[in-house]
Parts: C-alpha cells; sequence; structure tokens
C-alpha cells in the first residue's frame, strides 16, 4: 500500500484488533444512525459526517 503506515509504525495482533473492534461496537451503539432501520438518521451527508466526528473527538481525544 503506497503511503500507508510505516513497517515500524504498523502495529498487529489480536490486542489490537480487540480494540479497533471495541471502538466500533461504541460508534454503532452510540450512534444510532449508523444503525439500520432506527427514527434517527440524517437528511444530509453533511450533518452525517458532523456528528460523527464530533463523537469521535469527544470519545476518542478526552
Amino acid at each position: 500500500m503506497a503511503g500507508g503506515v510505516p513497517k515500524d509504525k504498523h502495529l498487529t495482533g489480536k490486542i489490537f484488533t480487540q480494540r479497533i473492534e471495541r471502538n466500533n461496537l461504541t460508534l454503532r451503539t452510540r450512534i444510532k444512525r449508523l444503525a439500520r432501520k432506527t427514527i434517527c438518521f440524517s437528511r444530509s451527508v453533511e450533518i452525517h459526517e458532523k456528528v460523527i466526528g464530533t463523537f469521535i473527538e469527544k470519545h476518542m481525544f478526552y
């Protein structure tokens, strides 16, 4: 993959996969816009991106 993560920084292994999957589950659970057949939905892509971006900023960096 050109322009990807350098080999010395690329982390692999089960523990890293579990962390990523945990973050994905948290996103799906807390942001109902990502789930199917929900009453919470975004009418535009712009709003959808802003809501998810705000959640990621608060959840990941605080």
